[in-house]
């Protein structure tokens, strides 16, 4: 198990109610899950169409259960958004 920190942007952020917050979790997935338990069906939307950095690196398509976190790490949550 690794301890670090999920940030959250934009529709994530407003979502999560809170722009930052610690984990303690052996992987992406698990680290959501965790996060997910304590908020509502509207975060759980908002994380299915966001995108991931697992410090500063595309988590992409690889399966979140096969992506380990890092101790120290930063996690973050990058929801769809327009500009540019």
């Amino acid at each position: 198990m690794a301890n670090g920190v999920i940030r959250y942007w934009a529709a994530a952020k407003a979502a999560a109610g809170v722009a930052e917050e610690p984990y303690a979790a052996a992987t992406v997935a698990e680290a959501l899950e965790n996060a997910c338990a304590v908020r509502d069906a509207e975060f759980r939307r908002v994380l299915a169409r966001s995108s991931f950095l697992l410090d500063g690196a595309p988590v992409g398509t690889r399966p979140h259960a096969a992506v380990p976190l890092t101790e120290g790490g930063v996690l973050e949550v990058l929801p769809p958004f327009a500009g540019g």
